[in-house]
């Protein structure tokens, strides 16, 4: 979700998303510095703080080239009673990736598909 929450929180909401989250390899002190600093007081800043989520979800990255070490690579999903409904994930999935790709883990994907998912339930 991009940092323009406050445009976006409520469509989820009205789409019957309980909680936006926003998982990041990193530390919960710096995941509130962060946080505090964009104003993200309505989505939930998760730190997966050794990366081993992220390693489970077989989206942990190395980003040495960039001088940040291991990281999740990015991507959105939805999950519905702990299991994942849809998934999108950046293209070009690599270690040391020369590129930082924002195509398909946006809101406004994730909102698509939430709003065909409503209008198909229908």
């Amino acid at each position: 979700m991009p940092l323009d929450q406050h445009e976006y929180y409520g469509e989820f909401k009205a789409l019957g998303v309980d909680s936006v989250v926003c998982l990041s390899v990193n530390d919960a002190f710096v995941m509130f510095q962060w946080g505090k600093a964009q104003g993200a007081d309505k989505v939930f800043l998760l730190p997966d703080g050794n990366g081993e989520f992220s390693r489970k979800m077989g989206m942990l990255v190395d980003k040495s080239n960039l001088g940040f070490g291991m990281r999740s690579w990015r991507y959105s999903m939805v999950v519905n009673d702990g299991e994942i409904e849809k998934i999108f994930v950046e293209p070009g999935y690599e270690d040391n990736c020369p590129t930082d790709p924002f195509e398909v883990f946006d809101a406004d994907t994730m909102l698509a598909y939430l709003k065909g998912s409503a209008t198909a339930a229908a």
